[in-house]
């Protein structure tokens, strides 16, 4: 048999590829389009690379390559394909591919080899953050390159991991069980996450506080460090997989299995796809999937239980893309946020349009992503807001970082948090 570009291990599906039609409604929805116009760069130029991947005789070729690296893997395009395309399958078929087979310069391999060592393990990363804060106050001066076929410097990717930094990290864990606050109505678990965990342990202390204000028994074990979500959108299959069984594991005996962070997720909904060929794995990673939810999907499912007190707020929401895209959930965090007396939620334009984190890819297309970053930073506030609201830990990072170099900063908040300030009783 000839070689091709993709090797027999789950490469991107024939039949998704020829469900794409090239009628272009992804063209306006996709960043790297918006931001650079060029078809390669597009959804549907991506489904024509994958397409020619499985030809006999087709190479890895570096410029394929750079073009499935420079997909956010936002999903806009999936919430805007009129066909039902699954580019979500596509691209993460297509990254595991990439990771195997194409070999990376020895820099490349080295930075993202010490990205996965770090951010998925929260006590590394708690450990990290002052030094990186301590960078970005010194100022790391930047070099810079073109687009293509420019010379990569590497501080800019510094400088850009510098300045997504908070100015705090967490220092403590939640309690193992935070008890239903009245008549229980389920007992539920609660991912802690890695990034979350660390940059904002509030978000979960918010998280529980609602659940529990809610009826809900929550149990937040210490293990899984991570849920594999940043290994799976770049294509590290194997280590997501050893996330994806230790998080499995770690939540055996939970009814359901609640998450605050958009990319978290949709990863783990997906369990069921990433362990299929796993005979072992295979029948727990799907039921595990389905008792996963999204903790403004959960709780938008009934009346609420709790009292909510005023919050006079002027907040514009931003629609985390794994949340909004990857998972469907548009009207959940919108609703809840309607539910507190005297909060005004706005809308930005735009909405559809990534702001530039993407997990890892903020990291590695610094320049690219501070663009989408300050686009969605001007958006939001043009609405007029007091606040942005966001339910994704890479987001909020990102929003922050944008904001600040506007000279234009407002707090970023998750809406867990302003509906437990809101059953508390306290202003934001």
């Amino acid at each position: 048999m000839a070689t091709r570009a993709f090797d027999d291990r789950r490469p991107p599906a024939l039949d998704l590829l020829e469900a794409c039609v090239h009628c272009g409604f992804c063209l306006p929805t996709c960043p790297t389009y918006a931001l650079w116009g060029e078809e390669p760069d597009s959804p549907r130029g991506r489904i024509v690379l994958m397409r020619a991947g499985l030809e006999p005789g087709s190479e890895l070729s570096a410029a394929m390559v750079e073009h499935f690296d420079s997909c956010l893997g936002c999903m806009a395009c999936v919430s805007s394909c009129p066909s039902g395309v699954r580019y979500d399958e596509l691209i993460e078929a297509t990254r595991a591919q990439v990771e195997r087979n194409a070999p990376r310069p020895a820099g490349e391999r080295l930075l993202r080899a010490a990205l996965f060592a770090v951010l998925p393990r929260p006590d590394r990363l708690r450990r990290a953050a002052p030094a990186l804060r301590a960078l970005d106050a010194l100022g790391v001066p930047g070099l810079t390159r073109r687009r293509r076929g420019g010379l990569l410097g590497r501080f800019p990717r510094l400088r850009g991991l510098a300045q997504l930094a908070p100015g705090s990290t967490s220092t403590g864990e939640l309690p193992e069980l935070t008890p239903a606050q009245g008549a229980p109505r389920g007992r539920v678990g609660l991912l802690q996450g890695c990034v979350q965990r660390v940059f904002f342990g509030e978000v979960n202390a918010a998280t529980a506080h609602v659940l529990a204000a809610e009826g809900f028994d929550v149990v937040a074990p210490r293990d899984p460090r991570c849920c594999g979500a940043l290994q799976l959108h770049a294509g590290a299959e194997a280590a997501a997989v050893e996330c994806a069984k230790a998080t499995i594991a770690a939540f055996a005996d939970c009814e359901l299995v609640v998450v605050n962070a958009a990319g978290c997720g949709s990863a783990m909904k997906g369990y069921g796809r990433l362990l299929a060929d796993d005979p072992a794995w295979a029948a727990r990673a799907e039921a595990f999937a389905a008792r996963v939810r999204d903790v403004h999907e959960l709780l938008a499912a009934d009346e609420p239980r709790a009292p909510r007190h005023p919050l006079a707020l002027r907040a514009a929401y931003h629609d985390a893309c794994h949340l909004a895209h990857a998972q469907g959930i548009r009207a959940e965090p919108r609703a809840l946020l309607r539910g507190v007396p005297g909060l005004e939620l706005l809308e930005p334009d735009e909405w559809e349009l990534c702001c530039g984190s993407a997990g890892i890819w903020g990291l590695l297309e610094p320049e690219p992503a501070a663009e989408l970053g300050r686009r969605k930073a001007r958006a939001l506030l043009a609405t007029g807001a007091e606040a942005i609201v966001a339910a994704n830990p890479g987001c909020a990072l990102q929003l922050a970082a944008q904001l600040g170099a506007l000279g234009r900063p407002l707090p970023v908040l998750h809406p867990m948090e302003l509906l437990s300030r809101s059953l508390a009783g306290h202003a934001p």
